[in-house]
C-alpha cells in the first residue's frame, strides 16, 4: 500500500508528453476462456516497459471495473509510443494473439486513447493522496503559492474562490 502524502500537491512535468489510456470491457462474461488471455497479456507487456525506461514509458495506473479493466499510461512521446506499439516484442506477440483467437467474436472489446499534452497545458491536484497518476510519472511538488489554484497551475492568474 502506498504511503498517504498529507496535503495538496501537483505534477510537474518536463516538456510535452502523452497520455495514452487503453483498456478492455469483457462483452461475454461467460467466455472466461477467450477474455482471460486477453487481460492477461498485459502483465508482460509492463514489466517490459517498466525494465526498459529508454522505451519512453513513464508510469501507469490501472482502473477496474466489473466488466474490463483500463489503465492511463504515460509517456515522453508519441512516436516512442508508437516506435513500442510497431516493435515492442510483448505487444506485438499480443495484439497477434488477439487479431487470431478473438477480435472478431464480439466476446471482449479492446480500445485506447491518444492524448497529446504539450509543456504547461495540465493541471492536477492530489488532496492526502499517495503519489498518483501524473505526479508519480513526473514530479510530486506542493500546491501552493502560484500553483494552489487550477488557474495558477495552468499559468494564469486567477485568485482563489472563497471557502467556506
Amino acid at each position: 500500500m502506498s504511503k498517504v502524502m498529507p496535503g495538496r500537491y501537483t505534477a510537474q512535468m518536463e516538456g510535452s508528453f502523452v497520455v495514452f489510456i487503453i483498456g478492455m470491457r469483457i462483452n461475454k462474461l461467460w467466455a472466461v476462456h477467450k477474455w482471460l488471455p486477453v487481460f492477461m497479456a498485459m502483465n508482460p507487456m509492463l514489466q517490459e516497459l517498466y525494465r526498459n525506461k529508454e522505451l519512453g514509458f513513464l508510469d501507469a495506473s490501472f482502473h477496474l471495473s466489473w466488466r474490463g479493466v483500463s489503465l492511463v499510461q504515460y509517456w515522453k512521446s508519441f512516436e516512442q509510443l508508437e516506435d513500442y506499439a510497431r516493435k515492442g516484442a510483448n505487444h506485438l506477440e499480443a495484439w497477434r494473439h488477439f487479431n487470431k483467437k478473438v477480435a472478431t467474436s464480439g466476446v471482449v472489446g479492446i480500445y485506447h486513447e491518444t492524448y497529446l499534452v504539450p509543456e504547461g497545458h495540465y493541471e492536477c491536484v492530489y488532496n492526502n493522496m499517495p503519489v498518483y497518476g501524473l505526479a508519480k510519472a513526473g514530479a510530486h511538488i506542493p500546491a501552493s503559492g502560484k500553483r494552489e489554484t487550477a488557474s495558477g497551475r495552468l499559468g494564469r492568474n486567477e485568485k482563489p474562490a472563497q471557502q467556506g
